[in-house]
């Protein structure tokens, strides 16, 4: 079984690989995170990258568009494309690879759920005879934070002495301490995500987070009143995890068990209500930052909830080697902090694209101080 190790933090457990070191996989678990800094500040002006999946009306990558077939529209205004990759996962492979990130969130799953979870994931480590068609780590959210796995795998036999670590307990944030704990709660997985988006922006190339669990609670009953203080610290929050989301390339999905969503008690569908970009601080909300909103603005899948979990996974790492990738220029904003609707068109019946839903841009003498 595989060793649980203490370390400062991801960087540091990544920076601290050698070859004297065991190849298999392990968990390490991170301490409690730093204060949260403010909103970076990213430079835009001249060329803005977007990975884009393609999809036919039965959900399928769709292989082999050009350039002449998209057209970006920013804030409903059209975009040159600068640049055009595409790759198909067998010709034309990403280099480096689509890593995909499996967080096993049992902070938020009932404790009942956990051993499903397990059971669920072990089966998508095991197909195949345990060989992964591309790289996989897996990260663990507890009440006392997040533990991950640093080296990331294609073999699935190995990575699954990783997940008989995830053993389900009694929470520490329970359902008696009500508003209290669901903010806690909030508050832990948020930040945790954000910490995860952070030091992926660090390593190169696409990645696939695949969030198992319901995701976080939404703050949206009555026991919950925002002043604008706490709305302005939202909008940062919302700021700061989108760019990001996207300076890492990371896509969220979001995949859940039956019932998850109820026991939790988390809506199915509330969270459209939050879909919309954020423009001001004034309209902020924490379901601006629910895990469905997240994923969707990132250009990710929503799935479930229902018991075939390993089947969710596997739709999400389907599609992990087959997308497009393009450039524009965003030029610069008049404010900071300035949102942009994004859309992707494809000019071909019964097709879809996904990628980001929207980013937020700088000043140019904000982003040339950031330089």
């Amino acid at each position: 079984m595989a060793a649980l190790l203490l370390v400062a933090a991801l960087g540091s457990a990544q920076a601290q690989q050698n070859p004297a070191e065991p190849p298999d996989p392990t968990l390490t678990h991170r301490p409690a995170p730093k204060a949260a800094a403010a909103p970076s500040v990213v430079t835009l002006a001249g060329r803005m990258r977007l990975d884009v999946t393609v999809t036919d009306a039965g959900g399928k990558p769709v292989p082999g568009l050009g350039p002449q077939d998209f057209k970006v529209l920013d804030n409903n205004g059209p975009r040159k494309i600068l640049t055009f990759r595409s790759y198909d996962g067998v010709t034309v492979k990403p280099d480096p690879p689509v890593q995909a990130i499996l967080v096993i969130d049992t902070a938020n799953l009932p404790f009942q759920q956990v051993a499903f979870v397990r059971n669920e994931v072990g089966k998508f480590l095991g197909e195949n005879g345990g060989r992964l068609a591309e790289p996989v780590s897996i990260m663990l959210l507890t009440d006392a934070g997040l533990r991950v796995q640093p080296r990331p795998s294609t073999d699935g036999r190995a990575l699954l002495g990783v997940l008989n670590e995830v053993k389900g307990s009694i929470h520490s944030i329970n359902a008696a301490e009500g508003g209290e704990g669901d903010l806690e709660r909030f508050q832990l997985s948020v930040r945790q995500l954000s910490t995860i988006a952070e030091n992926e922006a660090l390593k190169p190339g696409r990645k696939l987070l695949i969030w198992v669990g319901p995701g976080w609670p939404m703050l949206d009953s009555s026991k919950y009143s925002f002043s604008e203080r706490d709305q302005r610290r939202y909008f940062d929050s919302i700021v700061e995890l989108s760019t990001k989301l996207r300076e890492g390339r990371v896509v969220v999905d979001s995949v859940a068990p039956a019932a998850s969503t109820t026991a939790s008690g988390l809506g199915t569908t509330l969270y459209q209500n939050f879909l919309k970009g954020v423009r001001m601080a004034r309209q902020a909300d924490s379901g601006n930052l629910a895990l469905k909103v997240v994923a969707i603005e990132s250009g990710g899948l929503v799935l479930g909830p229902d018991n075939d979990l390993a089947g969710q996974i596997d739709r999400c790492v389907g599609e992990a080697n087959a997308f497009y990738t393009l450039t524009f220029d965003p030029g610069y904003a008049t404010a900071p902090n300035e949102y942009h609707d994004l859309k992707v068109e494809v000019d071909q019946p019964g097709m879809t694209a996904r990628t980001r839903t929207g980013y937020y841009n700088q000043p140019q003498q904000l982003a040339d101080a950031s330089r």
